[in-house]
């Protein structure tokens, strides 16, 4: 292991316990087993998993293993990491549902032929009560009440369940079983990664290393990229969203996101400080939309961009909705029922907000009335709503 090697696994990492062992297990020269958990609370992997699946694919092009862990039974605890309250408990039906893409999802940024995936439920759906209660023995309630939001909750009265004060050394007891020699997370997972290395060292197992990296902050520039804060940019969201979203952050996250999510050098960087921040901006959405959906997809994306923003130009694809299927048998429904029936906004009260407020245009013209009556068009009517939503509507 040269030291380019070594610094390239160790940057942007925001701690390392410690980075003694990590220099000295890396001597071994053979290929490490590196965890990394994902509860799949939600569908999607976000931007903010792609910090840590970076860093993971790192290790892997340096020899090593990506051991993917899929909290298929963790998630029925819910991680308590960064809470202020318990996490709302998912049926097995939506756990399972949650954790259907996320595999492939992995694959976009991780090499499928160095990747173990496993599912903790083969190992804890076979526990028993008494393996639960020798599990919890590595533990006291005062050293989890060393934890900041453990101990917070605590001391504003916040309910705290018994199952939450599991979690970490269910976690844990993953890296046991898969004999981990590293472990990936967020800053945020700092206290249930050392839990680890604790279960292991009970076990007689080589504790493994712990790599904590920065938490993204989202969309919104203030707080962790998260859905349940609509902050977030998706693995799934379409090239258009990515695209949007990432030209939507404010100049000041742009570093963190070339750092994070591009993994740009300091020569990289000190390039796009120097240069005009739109073109900077420009550039970063189009590499991670190219990076999530393949190469060229930002380019087209790019220029569609400009073609709105620059020259005030409609997009070349939109979608296509028919007045007599958004009119559901009126003649004439008021404008705020055609552009809701088309399912491209969160609700109805959304769209009457942005009518009200001037955010709506037919064929360019202005139109702030929602309850202007919406007779079935004689030819095609190009609809814009906000900056980025357009669709047209046919007779």
């Amino acid at each position: 292991m040269t030291t380019d090697s070594l610094r390239l696994l160790e940057s942007n990492a925001a701690a390392i316990y410690s980075r003694e062992e990590l220099t000295e297990r890396l001597k071994e020269k053979r290929s490490l087993r590196i965890k990394l958990g994902v509860d799949p609370t939600r569908p999607d992997l976000t931007f903010g998993h792609m910090v840590v699946f970076n860093k993971l694919r790192q290790f892997q092009d340096a020899g090593h293993t990506a051991v993917l862990i899929i909290g298929d039974f963790t998630t029925l605890i819910g991680d308590p990491s960064g809470r202020s309250s318990t996490r709302p408990v998912l049926t097995k039906e939506e756990i399972r549902e949650n954790a259907r893409t996320y595999v492939e999802q992995a694959y976009r940024i991780l090499d499928e032929s160095r990747t173990e995936v496993r599912f903790n439920s083969e190992w804890f759906g076979r526990m028993g009560f008494e393996d639960c209660l020798q599990l919890a023995r590595h533990m006291t309630v005062a050293r989890m009440l060393e934890r900041d939001d453990f101990s917070k909750r605590y001391q504003n009265q916040t309910p705290i369940s018994l199952i939450e004060f599991l979690y970490p050394l269910v976690q844990g007891y993953d890296s046991l079983m898969v004999q981990a020699d590293v472990e990936l997370g967020g800053t945020d997972q700092t206290f249930n990664c050392l839990v680890a290395r604790q279960i292991q060292k009970d076990a007689g197992q080589r504790e493994q290393i712990v790599l904590t990296l920065p938490l993204l902050v989202g969309t919104d520039g203030t707080k962790k990229m998260s859905k349940s804060q609509d902050n977030y940019i998706a693995f799934n969201d379409s090239p258009k969203d990515i695209f949007g979203k990432v030209m939507s952050i404010g100049d000041d996250l742009m570093e963190t996101y070339y750092r994070l999510l591009l993994l740009a050098d300091e020569t990289e960087i000190a390039r796009v400080k120097s240069g005009h921040p739109m073109a900077a901006k420009k550039e970063l959405a189009r590499r991670l939309t190219d990076r999530i959906h393949g190469k060229g997809c930002g380019q087209h994306e790019l220029e569609q961009f400009e073609k709105v923003f620059s020259r005030n130009e409609t997009p070349d694809e939109m979608p296509v909705f028919s007045h007599a299927a958004l009119a559901l048998g009126e003649q004439a429904p008021p404008l705020l029922s055609i552009v809701s029936a088309t399912g491209l906004f969160a609700s109805k009260k959304e769209v009457r907000r942005l009518i009200e407020q001037g955010s709506l245009r037919i064929d360019g013209a202005r139109q702030s009335d929602p309850f202007l009556p919406m007779q079935p068009p004689a030819a095609p009517r190009v609809i814009q709503v906000g900056k980025r939503t357009f669709f047209r509507l046919e007779g």
